[in-house]
């Protein structure tokens, strides 16, 4: 067996050009979409856009003005969702579904493209992440306890669909200093993960690992093989996890159709460490949250699997 320091500098040395090809890529895909939901809000476009939703939203128990909460947890991430949602006046009720169906579909662009690289298509993805988002909503709303009887709109017709949100210098900056920061988190948290996930192969941590997950992925109608892939989409979420779940597919112990029921699983369940936490910060039902997606994403894998879509 091969000293101890020798396997970890091979590892460094293996799994560095990659991470950087992938931070590369996740950082510019970051930066594109960004810019372009940046440009969105100075122009007031979003609001419209949410403005425009509003009305919908009383089928799922909220009022008018989540729906900008949604919209911007939707273009942006989870970050900018819970923003909204703590300048809004919202019960406990609400916020648990409006996290379910923002957890549910968060940052669509990106995440998307993560999942096409991993072996998804882009739209299949968005697709199915919306459509479980407004799913989830409505559920939720019949289910849990205290249904208003009616919500609040917004009328659309009050939101110019183009209007300046404010100076054009100040806000760039802002949001470039945002994204900086971003980019810089991103980098260290791929490059580490990276580096970590080859340590649990090299060393043969893996294989146990998948073995202690075994029966939870067969409940979920998941492949074993899939262990560290799901576990890093729960744990760090598909942004930060991008180089290490393209790495995994690239590996080929992964089929097609496990690729699919994978993808569809993570895609609406995923990052339940942070983005529960965040949310249980501001008043939501960590519990509900975790098991309606849980639940109906279990379902939707084994319909997958017994209609043989995959």
């Amino acid at each position: 067996m091969q000293p101890l320091l020798p396997r970890l500098k091979q590892v460094v040395q293996t799994a560095t050009p990659r991470a950087f090809r992938t931070i590369f890529w996740i950082a510019r895909l970051t930066a594109l979409v960004s810019f372009g939901v940046f440009l969105m809000q100075y122009t007031g476009f979003i609001n419209w856009i949410s403005a425009a939703l509003s009305p919908l939203f009383h089928i799922f128990g909220l009022p008018g003005d989540a729906a900008m909460a949604f919209v911007s947890g939707y273009f942006i991430n989870i970050y900018s969702s819970i923003a909204v949602i703590s300048t809004l006046d919202l019960s406990v009720r609400e916020i648990t579904i409006l996290a379910t169906m923002s957890t549910a579909a968060h940052a669509i662009l990106v995440e998307g493209a993560v999942l096409h690289r991993t072996g998804t298509p882009t739209l299949y993805s968005i697709i199915l992440r919306t459509v479980m988002a407004v799913v989830l909503g409505v559920g939720l709303n019949l289910l849990l306890p205290g249904r208003p009887e009616a919500v609040e709109t917004v009328a659309v017709a009050e939101v110019p669909m183009f209007a300046i949100q404010g100076e054009f210098g100040p806000m760039f900056i802002a949001w470039l200093q945002g994204l900086g920061r971003l980019v810089v988190m991103m980098t260290v948290l791929i490059y580490l993960l990276n580096i970590l996930q080859r340590i649990l192969y090299e060393f043969g941590i893996m294989a146990r690992i998948s073995r202690l997950l075994r029966p939870l992925l067969r409940i979920f109608g998941l492949p074993e093989q899939g262990s560290f892939l799901w576990i890093v989409a729960n744990v760090i979420g598909l942004s930060y996890g991008s180089a290490a779940m393209i790495e995994e597919v690239e590996r080929g112990t992964l089929s097609k159709r496990d690729i699919l029921l994978l993808n569809t699983h993570i895609g609406i369940s995923h990052s339940n460490l942070e983005d529960l936490l965040l949310y249980v910060s501001i008043g939501g039902i960590w519990w509900v949250i975790l098991l309606a997606r849980w639940v109906v994403v279990t379902l939707l894998v084994w319909t997958i699997r017994l209609l043989r879509i995959a």
